[in-house]
């Protein structure tokens, strides 16, 4: 039986299906985590083998020897991972120190985690970047405004999500920048980028240990996340119905590119809404990240919805047996609709339950640490037409608000980009997998907490 350590499982409260799935492959699921037992989903007890509470996650001693504790009851470990952004690097360097070789090591960090060294790849994968400038001193910052054009967007080199972006649009907002870097944060290294005019499309995909994807999917936001945390507004993005054929083919080439194995990813391209000469013309594919975990939050589950399948039992196929022949069947649009406490909304939540009630897959209060960008009140469903898509947009997020005219405009018009002008890609059989699944084990009692020796 092959052992895989899961990190945080209990984060988002949504990844415990991962830990199912591997567990009815016949894994041996050991969990570790900072939630006290008692608190955990039944859902999560019961989709573990044992479960290991530190008191810190932050705590690289107390998780290395919680890893060690688990190596010493049940014999090697295979897998370690944790699918989650912050903890790439923490992952890694378990894996180092363990010698765990199926996932990325501490010597792959910096072409995954640092947007400045991604950008290398991206090139050597023929897909166009944005110029950038690492911030220095306000000469050699205005150096590079001067060069590319205000606005210009900041962030931490090595960075999650949209945390600590800004979008500069003059000399003073520059020095005020600097300012705030040196008070703050003077050891953060920030990347300073030209501004793109797009909107974000991304390639999500679960790849084998060849390298090869089994699952492609992806998603649109038509509005920018770093607005969206700044300006404290409603958030939109929605699973694309039929992935377009040049984000498909960008995600490959990225994936032969980054060396990706094993893996479930979140590739973020921009689409360019205009034409910009350092980059290209309006609709052409721009890098923008890299993401070597599964699309945050929720997104698991829209995907699951959009494609009529379970990504999470595709990744745990590939982990245990190598591919799956797990189907895929009728394709949707998956919106995400993210409403923010305090707006005035037009239609009250009972009138949009009761209008899109047989629309309706998920409705939910978000999590405090994804409402930055997510909003506090989500509707995900799922519809056959984008024209109706784009009506429940406007149903959920029509506002009373003196501004909502405007807002309602802007939306209009960015959901009007429409998308790409190309034929879906035929429907591919996944891969087969590389072996029968072992017979079910009979369950085992999870244990609470493993105590150290």
């Amino acid at each position: 039986m092959q052992n895989f350590i899961f990190i945080s499982p209990n984060f988002p409260t949504n990844y415990w299906q991962f830990c199912r799935e591997l567990k009815n492959n016949g894994m041996n699921v050991l969990g570790i985590g900072d939630q006290p037992y008692d608190e955990l989903k039944p859902e999560l007890k019961d989709s573990l083998n044992e479960y290991y509470k530190v008191g810190s996650l932050e705590n690289y001693d107390e998780v290395y020897r919680a890893v060690a504790f688990f190596a010493f009851k049940y014999g090697r470990i295979d897998w370690l991972e944790s699918n989650n952004e912050y903890w790439l690097e923490r992952d890694a360097a378990l894996r180092t120190d363990f010698h765990i070789t199926s996932g990325f090591q501490t010597s792959d960090m910096p072409r995954i985690k640092y947007k400045s060294k991604m950008k290398e790849y991206y090139q050597k994968a023929g897909i166009a970047t944005a110029r950038y400038h690492m911030v220095d001193d306000y000469a050699g910052c205005k150096a590079f405004v001067d060069e590319v054009g205000y606005p210009v967007v900041v962030k931490p080199d090595n960075g999650v999500g949209a945390s600590d972006t800004h979008r500069l649009s003059s000399d003073a907002q520059l020095k005020e920048f600097l300012v705030y870097k040196t008070a703050h944060h003077p050891d953060v290294e920030y990347i300073m980028e030209e501004f793109v005019r797009a909107e974000v499309n991304s390639y999500d995909a679960i790849i084998d240990a060849n390298g090869n994807p089994i699952f492609e999917a992806g998603n649109v936001s038509p509005m920018s996340i770093m607005d969206i945390v700044n300006d404290n507004d409603n958030s939109i993005y929605y699973i694309i119905k039929d992935l377009p054929e040049d984000t498909r083919a960008a995600g490959r080439a990225a994936v032969k590119s980054f060396g990706v194995k094993s893996r479930f990813i979140h590739f973020e391209f921009f689409r360019m809404t205009e034409d910009q000469a350092s980059m290209g013309k309006k609709g052409q594919i721009v890098a923008l990240e890299v993401n070597m975990r599964p699309c945050g939050g929720f997104t698991p589950d829209m995907i699951n919805f959009a494609r009529s399948t379970n990504v999470y039992k595709i990744w745990a196929d590939m982990i245990a047996f190598g591919g799956t022949d797990m189907p895929v069947g009728e394709h949707f649009y998956c919106p995400f609709a993210g409403r923010r406490d305090g707006k005035h909304f037009v239609y009250s939540h009972e009138q949009i339950m009761q209008k899109y009630q047989q629309n309706m897959r998920m409705v939910d209060r978000i999590p405090d640490a994804l409402s930055g960008a997510m909003g506090n009140q989500m509707y995900v469903a799922t519809f056959s037409t984008r024209a109706e898509m784009e009506q429940f947009y406007s149903d959920v997020l029509a506002t009373t608000d003196a501004a909502n005219a405007e807002a309602q405009k802007e939306l209009s018009s960015i959901l009007a980009l429409g998308e790409p002008e190309t034929a879906p890609a035929p429907v591919e059989k996944t891969a087969a997998p590389a072996a029968k699944p072992a017979a079910q084990p009979k369950p085992r009692k999870t244990t609470r907490t493993a105590k150290k020796k």
